[in-house]
């Protein structure tokens, strides 16, 4: 029989395939996380992982054992996770984080919507930059964030959308765009698009700044921000544009940038995020909440 602390660490290492991320996740030292993979290896009888200078990848055994023991371990832990609610409730802490202030209004009041159903739960909202959300989740710092979509990231689970806002593109006041009453995709190929860190998820990236319009026309990048406001005065600036959701004509309303709606642009979507392997019953209460709030 595999231990919990074996089952954890090997399922961690599986998901991360980097031993000082899985000893930050599991708050043990790398050397705590080496000692149990080596004696679980000793146990099974072949090696679960291949080990390099620069890189570590399962084994083609230690892929059969990930998929036959995730599935059952994510069902022992929604059961006892349902007993813990079942026997006392919700209790405790949920730290949620947001960006900007439309999406913090709306937390506000599933925060409260929440505390009204779960009022042995606290609730710690959080406000963070676009580049905090992937690092706060993997690190455990908050539980929930409400980002943009799409996040396409094995490792993060996503809600139902729960705010879809027309797309409309920020330019500086001076631009010949600012006079225009809609822009279409097409139009990008005749502008610098800012660019998002390549630290976020590639498919939201590929979403906000792509690289070339719907008919294959290339998109000249330009220089990259890591926060919104950033974004607004590097257009400010006169040194790009960008897409953004249709909120920010309400809450970043500047003389120096004017925001043009799309005429064929799909809607942005936000909704809330959380680790895969952190569905806890708190958070599937408050991602109910959430929903609930909107509908």
């Amino acid at each position: 029989m595999m231990e919990r602390h074996e089952l954890e660490a090997f399922l961690t290492l599986a998901e991360e395939l980097h031993f000082g991320r899985t000893a930050e996740r599991l708050r043990v030292s790398t050397a705590r996380i080496s000692q149990t993979i080596a004696k679980l290896e000793r146990r099974v009888g072949v090696p679960l992982f291949n080990r390099t200078s620069r890189r570590v990848e399962l084994t083609a055994a230690g892929q059969r054992l990930y998929e036959g023991v995730r599935p059952a371990w994510d069902q022992i832990t929604a059961a006892f996770e349902q007993a813990v609610v079942a026997g006392r409730g919700l209790t405790g802490m949920l730290r949620v984080a947001f960006v900007g202030a439309a999406s913090g209004q709306l937390l506000v009041g599933a925060t409260e919507l929440f505390r009204g159903r779960h009022p042995d739960c606290d609730v710690q909202l959080r406000e963070a930059q676009m580049i905090d959300l992937m690092p706060w989740l993997r690190a455990g710092e908050v539980d929930l964030a409400m980002g943009t979509f799409p996040i396409d990231e094995p490792d993060i689970a996503t809600g139902p959308v729960l705010v879809s806002e027309a797309r409309i593109l920020a330019v500086p006041s001076q631009h010949p765009f600012a006079g225009r009453a809609s822009v279409s995709l097409e139009d990008l190929a005749r502008v610098k698009l800012l660019q998002l860190p390549g630290t976020l998820p590639g498919a939201l990236r590929e979403d906000r700044t792509p690289r070339t319009t719907p008919s294959g026309r290339p998109i000249e990048p330009g220089p990259s921000a890591s926060t919104f406001n950033e974004v607004l005065t590097l257009i400010g600036a006169g040194q790009g544009v960008f897409p953004v959701g249709a909120h920010a004509r309400r809450y970043y309303a500047r003389p120096d940038v004017v925001y043009v709606p799309f005429s064929d642009a799909p809607p942005l979507l936000w909704g809330l995020l959380w680790r895969a392997d952190g569905a806890t019953a708190r958070v599937r209460a408050f991602a109910e909440a959430a929903h609930d709030l909107v509908t």
